[in-house]
């Protein structure tokens, strides 16, 4: 695995996945993780502590953006880093996937692209319908909007340059605050490609409300950039 990558890890009352989800990416000759703790009333900060990551705290839940925010914050204050890969901390992201997007950033001649989003197959695997069908829906949107063609607009797996992370903006704190980054990032010209990569859905609780995120994305679609 590159030296100058670095795995950036949101975490709401991940207390029982976590540890495993630290342990994987290491095999994979991960050597830096950051763990942003948004808020947990479990000892999610404590695992980050054993498994000997960098741990970021927010004393309440501020939301998905608001950690990855706080994340992309310290990184940029930080020189030994030139990527940064985003997993989801519910074990839904294989880190046995990092390679594909480190070799997808080379695929197109040789060029660095400048952000690999996770692309997940649909139907006939263990996504809930109704994720199958706001997926859909907001990555013909994005797609839309961007006039690229996003192939999974909601998808957290994501390997970013640094530069991206330094360059593009993003206000919202939701799960939201994704397709915002991904729209100002296409906005501002830089190159966006995906890699097909395993649908994990486990007995997990999802923090995702449909209808408010559904209503926050509305407004990110509506935002002018």
């Amino acid at each position: 695995m590159r030296e100058d990558l670095v795995v950036l890890i949101p975490a709401f009352n991940a207390e029982t996945t976590l540890p495993e989800l630290i342990t994987r990416p290491r095999k994979q000759d991960v050597r830096k993780m950051v763990v942003v703790d948004d808020g947990s009333k479990d000892k999610t900060a404590a695992a980050a502590r054993n498994a000997g990551v960098t741990l970021i705290q927010h004393e309440v839940n501020r939301g998905k953006g608001a950690a990855l925010r706080s994340g992309f914050s310290q990184l940029k204050k930080e020189g030994d880093w030139n990527i940064v890969v985003t997993m989801d901390a519910d074990l839904q992201h294989r880190p046995e996937d990092l390679p594909l997007f480190v070799e997808a950033q080379f695929a197109e001649g040789g060029q660095n692209v400048d952000m690999i989003v996770g692309h997940r197959r649909r139907w006939g695997t263990t996504m809930p319908l109704a994720r199958i069908a706001s997926n859909t829906l907001t990555s013909l949107l994005v797609s839309a909007k961007t006039g690229l063609n996003i192939k999974d607009s909601q998808c957290g797996y994501r390997l970013i340059r640094r530069s991206v992370v330094e360059h593009v903006s993003f206000t919202s704190n939701g799960y939201e605050a994704e397709t915002e980054f991904l729209i100002g990032a296409a906005r501002q010209g830089y190159s966006i490609s995906f890699v097909p990569i395993q649908t994990v859905y486990n007995d997990q609780r999802s923090y995702m409300t449909h209808w408010e995120t559904t209503k926050r994305f509305v407004q990110v679609l509506m935002k002018e950039y």
